[in-house]
């Protein structure tokens, strides 16, 4: 499941003890180079691990906009707005939008993609089964579509659909999981759902468990995240100031092949590129973060803005 960290231990708002490591942190401070006086535009800021030290190095607070949807993470991004910096309550894609809309540019723009620390760890979430919880994954705990929602509502075929596109397991297997999970409606927990696709997996499992892929749909499903993604990047020239950069960080493969080919599109297009690309192949967490174990699954590209 796709991860992003919380901030170090000396950027966390008081009465935060945990010591997370944001992903990918270094190669992305040496890959967009940010300097001071730059603008900043953090599009999925979470608790603010990357913002922090992107910051420390602009010293820019006043110029600089963080989004998340999430309004646990907003509140505790509240430090910078204390600071100057603009925060919006929003998923990344209206953010954009809005940001377009009122002409708003900026030297750098980050997109880590993925599920939060904070969403992860906090069972009442239901983003894990780790811990039982509900059958929630919003990661906007405003709208009304919960993965309990898809698991009781959807058709067969829906849910099929769903599992193998977004979880990319085999149909023979998703078709399995799906009839037991038509059998057994309705369902409430991560617990209940995980033990149901267990059951339905033929085979011994080692790592990774047999439930990990559906669960990874259910939450792509609920938030709408490859959508997001897709209808994203076009927006990001837009978002830039001539010689800024932008950078994307994946952590599954339906995600990366949207940045991948988009990236490569503009790689093809010679003089009518908007963007030029710094990082020919992915910057990935099994080689430049190594001792962090929830970055071996973290993919960073980026480009700048000709």
């Amino acid at each position: 499941m796709s991860i992003k960290e919380h901030p170090p231990q000396s950027d966390l708002p008081s009465g935060e003890t945990e010591l997370h490591v944001p992903v990918l942190l270094e190669v992305t401070l040496r890959t967009l180079r940010p300097i001071q006086g730059e603008s900043y535009l953090d599009l999925t800021a979470g608790y603010g691990g990357h913002a922090g030290e992107i910051l420390k190095k602009t010293e820019n607070f006043a110029d600089a906009t963080l989004v998340d949807r999430d309004e646990y993470a907003i509140s505790r991004l509240s430090r910078f707005s204390d600071k100057g910096t603009r925060l919006i309550p929003t998923d990344f894609l209206s953010a954009a939008l809005q940001l377009v809309e009122e002409g708003q540019k900026f030297d750098i723009v980050l997109a880590d993609l993925g599920v939060s620390s904070p969403q992860l760890d906090q069972g009442e979430r239901g983003f894990s089964f780790a811990d039982d919880g509900p059958l929630d994954m919003r990661m906007d705990q405003r709208q009304e579509v919960t993965a309990a929602t898809i698991v009781n509502t959807y058709t067969a075929q829906q849910l099929i659909d769903v599992i193998t596109k977004y979880g990319e397991e085999p149909r023979g297997y998703a078709s399995r999981i799906v009839s037991a999970i038509i059998a057994a409606r309705p369902l409430t927990s991560t617990r209940q759902l995980a033990d149901l696709v267990r059951a339905e997996y033929r085979g011994p499992w080692k790592k990774i468990h047999p439930a990990t892929r559906t669960f990874q749909a259910l939450r792509i499903e609920v938030n709408q995240e490859l959508q997001q993604v897709e209808l994203l990047l076009p927006l990001l020239p837009r978002l830039l100031n001539p010689g800024g950069r932008v950078g994307i960080i994946s952590f599954h493969s339906l995600e990366d092949r949207l940045v991948k080919r988009y990236f490569a599109d503009q790689a093809q297009a010679g003089y009518e590129a908007e963007l030029m690309i710094l990082t020919k192949k992915p910057l990935d967490g099994a080689t430049y973060d190594v001792h962090n174990p929830r970055a071996r699954s973290a993919k960073l590209r980026a480009a700048v803005k000709k």
